[in-house]
C-alpha cells in the first residue's frame, strides 16, 4: 500500500481561495483525492481548474465563523474524510487604532472560531464512520510573539497550537486524528505587502506555499496514521519547539 495515497477520499478544504489552500488542493488531487473547495468566495475557477485536470472537484462559499452555516455546509456535504482548514486572516495593524477591537473580534473569529466550528461539526460524522483527519494551520507567530503580526493573530494562532492538543485527545479513540503545522513566512498575497529583514531568516527567504501545502496534505495521509496532537514547525529552522 502506497502510504501517500489519497485514492478514494473525500477532502475538504477550507480557505481555498488562498496561496497555501489552493496550493493544498492541486497536491491532494495529484493523490487521487476529490476535494471540495470553500472560501468566504465560493472558489470555482479553482474547482474548474482541477476538474478540467480529469479531478473530482467541487466549490462552495463558507464562512467558517458563523457555527451554523459550517453545521449546514457539513450536511449538505457528502461524507468528509479530512479537512485540510486554512481559512485565516492577518491583518498587519496597530492595535492603538480606533477600530481596532472591531478587527480583533474578525481575527478571533476566523482563526480561532472556525476550527472549532468546523472540528464540532466534523469530528462527530467522522467517529461515526471509523475515522477521520484533519490538518489545521497554526503559525510560528504562535511559538516566538511573531516576526511582524499583530498581537491578535499570534494569540490566536497559539490558540489553535493548544487546541489541537485537546481536539486530538478527543478524537483520539475513534481514529480521528487531529494535528497541525506552524509554518514561518510564507509568499502568499497575505505577505506580499510585508518587508522583512531576511538576515533573521535561515534559508533567507520566504516559503513557498507549496513548501507548506505539502506538510498539510502529508497529515491527512496513511503515511501519517499514528500522528495526533502533533503541531510540526515548517520554518527553516527559524525556531525549533
Amino acid at each position: 500500500m502506497n502510504p501517500f495515497t489519497l485514492d478514494g477520499q473525500t477532502v475538504a478544504i477550507t480557505g481555498a481561495s488562498g496561496g497555501i489552500g489552493s496550493a493544498a488542493a492541486r497536491i491532494a488531487v495529484t493523490l487521487g483525492a476529490k476535494v471540495i473547495l470553500t472560501d468566504l468566495s465560493a472558489p470555482n475557477e479553482l474547482a474548474v481548474e482541477l476538474s478540467a485536470e480529469g479531478a473530482g472537484a467541487r466549490a462552495n462559499a463558507l464562512d467558517v465563523s458563523d457555527r451554523k452555516a459550517v453545521q449546514a455546509w457539513v450536511h449538505d456535504c457528502e461524507p468528509i474524510d479530512a479537512l485540510i482548514d486554512c481559512a485565516a486572516i492577518c491583518p498587519f495593524d496597530d492595535w492603538e487604532s480606533e477600530d481596532w477591537e472591531l478587527t480583533r473580534d474578525q481575527v478571533f473569529g476566523i482563526n480561532l472560531g472556525g476550527p472549532i466550528n468546523l472540528c464540532r461539526a466534523l469530528m462527530p460524522e467522522m467517529a461515526r464512520r471509523g475515522g477521520g483527519r484533519i490538518a489545521l494551520v497554526g503559525s510560528i507567530a504562535g511559538r516566538i510573539g511573531g516576526v511582524k503580526s499583530s498581537p491578535h493573530y499570534l494569540m490566536s494562532k497559539g490558540g489553535v497550537h493548544s487546541f489541537v492538543r485537546w481536539a486530538a485527545k478527543r478524537g483520539a479513540e475513534n481514529n480521528v486524528l487531529v494535528n497541525a503545522i506552524a509554518p514561518g513566512v510564507v509568499d502568499t498575497p497575505m505577505t506580499e505587502n510585508q518587508s522583512f529583514d531576511y538576515s533573521g531568516f535561515p534559508l533567507g527567504r520566504k516559503a513557498t506555499a507549496e513548501e507548506i501545502a505539502g506538510p498539510l496534505v502529508f497529515l491527512i495521509t496513511p503515511a501519517a496514521g499514528y500522528v495526533s496532537g502533533a503541531v510540526l514547525d515548517v520554518n527553516s529552522a527559524m525556531h525549533f519547539s
